[in-house]
């Protein structure tokens, strides 16, 4: 049986990061190289990076986040980036969207344990709760799965003239020009490259912003809507 790795010393970075939930963001940490290790939701070669690659990689993403908006984080996974940002943006109110249980079953215990009064855990995928959560402001990912994919799972979360904001990789600029025409399609109306996190993470951490229009998701996915907020009321009025 291969030892496990050993979670590394919070880098400085960290503490001018995350501030006064420094001490949770360690928690965190120590979760994810622990239970998260033992329940499969994040790879042991990856513990000694978590706080790298992982919880600031995924905390300088607040940079591009307005003020007090609402987030919904989809495929959240063990809580990258959600957690992170819930630690350093207490002004936001965040969705932790999962489909699968037992990952839901931890991002609850670490939002209970942390106190993240304001942030929610909800099973299920983007596409199945269509209608039933109020749409963000702002919808986020992390290399879950490629662009134009990614973009049909959440675009239509959005509110009208709201965006996506999704932490990829070196192949950001390619993915960007090869979901132009899908993009379109499901309403967006710009489509940019940023890179965030100057002085805290090396190499810097790429975002792709993906801004809709009146119509997140296109005229299909309005309608879509539509029928399922009506279906909605009417449950609520049995």
């Amino acid at each position: 049986m291969t030892e496990a790795a050993e979670l590394p010393p919070a880098p400085e970075e960290a503490r001018a990061v995350f501030g006064d939930r420094f001490a949770d963001a360690v928690r965190y940490a120590e979760l994810l190289a622990d239970a998260g290790v033992q329940r499969g939701l994040i790879g042991p070669r990856e513990v000694p990076r978590l706080w790298e690659r992982h919880l600031l990689n995924c905390a300088v993403l607040s940079e591009v986040v307005p003020e007090s908006v609402t987030v919904c984080d989809v495929g959240s996974g063990a809580g990258l980036p959600g957690i992170p940002l819930a630690l350093v943006r207490p002004d936001l109110k965040i969705t932790l969207l999962e489909p699968l249980l037992r990952r839901t079953n931890f991002l609850t215990e670490v939002v209970e344990l942390l106190g993240l009064d304001h942030v929610t855990v909800v099973r299920g995928r983007a596409e199945e709760v269509l209608g039933k959560l109020p749409p963000v402001h702002v919808v986020t990912a992390r290399a879950v799965a490629p662009l134009d994919r990614l973009a049909a799972w959440g675009v239509p979360l959005l509110r009208p003239y709201g965006e996506m904001l999704l932490l990829k990789g070196d192949t950001a600029e390619e993915e960007v020009k090869g979901a132009g025409a899908a993009l379109s399609k499901l309403g967006a109306v710009d489509t940019s490259v940023l890179h965030v996190g100057e002085g805290v993470v090396e190499p810097l951490a790429t975002v792709v912003r993906v801004e809709v229009g009146e119509s997140p998701g296109g005229v299909r996915f309005a309608a879509k809507r539509a029928k399922a907020a009506r279906t909605g009321r009417t449950r609520r009025r049995r």
